[in-house]
């Protein structure tokens, strides 16, 4: 089964779109920190995550049916999209940048031999990362800003099937827009042509990055009829994408559309130079243990059982030596008490 994520997000909202039988979603106004969403795709496909995530929107399904697949898109720059409201959505508390490598680790280390199709995709920064079958399959995709333009003036484009409205094929802003949802097409398209890498057994990630409406809201303001026509326009893309994949999975597939305003802080990667001096750090004023590590039982049992056989190896052994007689018990003795009597 595919479970495609689609995280819709309305005004800082976490929605999900489609996902299938196995995995529950409860219908309520549970807010999801913005940096525990990984997590939720992660255990979702059956993976674990570092610490508990007490958030009651997300149910025990079904443990021995997984998704195929978690289709997650981030539209950054609006706080409402006109989602289908069969979807469920939940407010994002803490709304900051977020990223699912963790998940893409886990599923390329879990499954290296299968080469799942792992793509994180962002046009609009010219950002793209594929593994495993991925590189393959989305070989032919538009990447870069230059690829993505003549894409849209190709034959077969979505110029030629889509209402413009008020944008306008002659502004760059607007080719922007257009060609973040010519991927989206095309994504669907180039995988519907290896229909056998969704029915493997070996799940797929799809993370992508979408600004384009964004730059839609700065050059012509929030209140204009090119950014409502846009939100729609995108709204109702989305909306057949998460179709469209969900259908390509056999409806074993996850969904989900996060869409926010601006993000709280820019998604930086912590990075130390080796010439950089020494901090030390600040101490604790409340005097607090550090966070429970679920390894922590592990290392624990490892450790403790390995302490307990060395010492019992070491008190047997010092007990046989102790009470060994050198004249019987070894052989090193023997040949040397001949030894003496034949001279």
């Amino acid at each position: 089964q595919l479970f495609c994520l689609f995280l819709g997000v309305c005004g800082d909202e976490f929605s999900i779109l489609r996902s299938p039988q196995s995995v529950i979603f409860r219908d309520g106004s549970w807010p999801i920190p913005g940096e525990r969403i990984p997590d939720v795709a992660a255990l979702s496909m059956g993976f674990s995550v570092e610490e508990d995530l007490s958030w009651p929107g997300l149910a025990v399904g079904d443990l021995f049916h997984r998704p195929r697949a978690t289709v997650l898109v981030t539209v950054k720059g609006v706080d409402k999209l006109a989602l289908p409201a069969k979807g469920i959505s939940y407010p994002i508390e803490n709304a900051i940048p977020f990223s699912l490598d963790s998940v893409a680790n886990a599923i390329h280390s879990l499954f290296s031999e299968e080469t799942p199709v792992v793509l994180q995709l962002a046009p609009s920064e010219e950002r793209v990362y594929m593994v495993g079958k991925a590189n393959s399959v989305f070989e032919d995709l538009s990447v870069t800003l230059r690829q993505l333009r003549n894409r849209l003036f190709q034959d077969n484009s979505i110029l030629s099937s889509l209402p413009l409205n008020s944008l306008s094929r002659n502004n760059e802003v607007d080719l922007l827009f257009l060609s973040e949802l010519q991927v989206l097409h095309d994504i669907a398209s180039l995988l519907s042509q290896h229909k056998h890498l969704a029915k493997d057994h070996s799940p797929d990630l799809y993370s992508l990055e979408l600004a384009g409406l964004e730059e839609v809201g700065k050059r012509y303001g929030e209140d204009s009829q090119q950014f409502k026509d846009a939100s729609q326009i995108l709204a109702d893309s989305l909306q057949k994408f998460a179709d469209e994949m969900f259908d390509l999975y056999s409806g074993n597939a996850v969904v989900e559309v996060v869409a926010v305003k601006t993000f709280n802080s820019p998604l930086t990667r912590k990075t130390r130079s080796i010439l950089q001096s020494s901090q030390s750090e600040p101490e604790n004023p409340y005097n607090l243990a550090y966070p429970y590590n679920y390894n922590y039982s592990v290392i624990f049992n490892i450790i403790l059982w390995m302490m307990i056989g060395l010492a019992l190896a070491v008190i047997i052994t010092s007990y046989n030596l102790w009470n060994m007689d050198p004249g019987y018990d070894s052989i090193i003795y023997r040949m040397t008490n001949q030894k003496i009597r034949m001279d």
